[in-house]
């Protein structure tokens, strides 16, 4: 496999902005589990290895349950997960996928019933923070727990 750029070193101005906007996320309106979840499950729909290991790890150390994260790829059967995770999951997975009729009517009417609209709207800019993380850590090839000790993701345990 061909080593790629560090895209940090290389656009660190960018990768700064980009950091910062992701901090805003996380510090806006949707629960921190509730994102958690979103991250992880954007990142197994984009096929992020990087950004999988590290929201798996860090989903880890804020408490969530080993069985949710393997859930996860499988929320649609599984009982894991409340009303207000599975309407978040799907907009997660509609605006990340984004079909060619757009997102449909009926799951903004479902999400709508379980978010205000600053909860949307704050859920619509994660999703699309994730993806911007996913599709620069893929094009370069981010190794998977490569930057752990510097996340503090090592506190995680698993190795």
């Amino acid at each position: 496999m061909t080593q790629r750029l560090n895209y940090a070193h290389q656009s660190p101005e960018l990768f700064k902005k980009l950091a910062e906007f992701s901090g805003a996320v996380k510090s806006g309106a949707i629960d921190k589990r509730i994102l958690s979840l979103v991250e992880i499950r954007t990142s197994q729909i984009n096929g992020c290895a990087f950004c999988l290991d590290m929201h798996i790890k860090e989903a880890r150390i804020h408490g969530e349950r080993e069985l949710r994260i393997h859930h996860l790829s499988i929320w649609h059967e599984s009982s894991l997960f409340d009303a207000r995770e599975r309407a978040a999951l799907a907009w997660a997975e509609a605006v990340t996928r984004l079909p060619a009729q757009g997102v449909p009517d009926d799951l903004y009417t479902e999400v709508r019933g379980q978010f205000s609209e600053k909860e949307i709207s704050d859920l619509t800019f994660a999703v699309m923070a994730i993806n911007a993380w996913n599709r620069a850590s893929i094009a370069f090839r981010a190794e998977p727990g490569s930057a752990d000790k510097l996340y503090g993701l090592d506190k995680a345990d698993l190795h």
